[in-house]
């Protein structure tokens, strides 16, 4: 694998996020992220008791049902399941890349949760949200939520992309690098239907048709972006 030290992005100069929304007082704190119609994350930085009431508010707006947290805990997660909201906890180190059994877990998550807002959807008018967070929100949960992404079956090196454009300064080298060149989708979902969403609609002036028959949204390919290009000509060259 190529040296990739060429278009790693420092987190330290990142500019602030773009907000979610003006009337909330947690919006820099908070970066949704589209999966399905009918399903969506929200990567965050990390509650504690004092600040819980606030993210309990703006879980109800965005049809929160699950916490996913991959830190240590720092409040009670009956303050959140008291009001209905499941808390989930996949710890990791920080900094580090998912191990198997995370990995699973969250997957069978994101699997279970998107069964349950598909057959709810008529009556739903918000999309179900997963919340996951870490400490600051830009390691650790970035990489949960990059990887359902490609099991999705986003491209890894979009994938990063796609987070860092909503959530400026994820991930570290050493997630990039996962990301990019280690993670490989599992066999399940290689061979599952894409469903058109807000992130392969066949409405896109870059998607393709779909085989005739197959009712399958084939996802779009946008074109190469400057991240993109840097990959590809520093794997041609060899890298630095």
């Amino acid at each position: 694998m190529a040296s990739m030290s060429a278009y790693y992005t420092s987190s330290s100069a990142a500019g602030p996020r773009k907000p979610l929304g003006k009337s909330s007082p947690l919006a820099n704190s908070f970066s949704l992220i589209e999966y399905d119609r009918d399903l969506r994350f929200l990567i965050m930085d990390c509650p504690t008791n004092n600040t819980i009431a606030l993210y309990l508010k703006e879980f109800a707006r965005l049809n929160v049902t699950d916490v996913v947290r991959v830190c240590e805990p720092t409040y009670l997660r009956e303050r959140l399941e008291t009001h209905g909201v499941r808390v989930h906890d996949l710890p990791f180190k920080d900094g580090d890349v998912p191990p198997s059994t995370v990995l699973k877990q969250w997957l069978e998550l994101v699997n279970e949760r998107l069964c349950d807002a598909v057959s709810e959807s008529a009556a739903q008018p918000v999309p179900k949200t997963i919340a996951v967070h870490c400490v600051a929100g830009l390691g650790r949960a970035p990489v949960l939520v990059a990887v359902a992404l490609i099991e999705k079956g986003m491209d890894p090196l979009d994938s990063i992309e796609h987070v860092r454009h909503k959530r400026r300064g994820a991930f570290n080298n050493r997630q990039i690098t996962y990301l990019a060149d280690q993670y490989k989708r599992t066999a399940a979902s290689k061979h599952a239907k894409i469903r058109a969403s807000p992130l392969n609609s066949t409405a896109s002036p870059h998607a393709s048709a779909s085989p005739a028959g197959s009712g399958t949204a084939v996802p779009a390919i946008a074109p190469k972006s400057f991240f993109r290009k840097m990959f590809e000509n520093k794997m041609v060259t060899g890298g630095v």
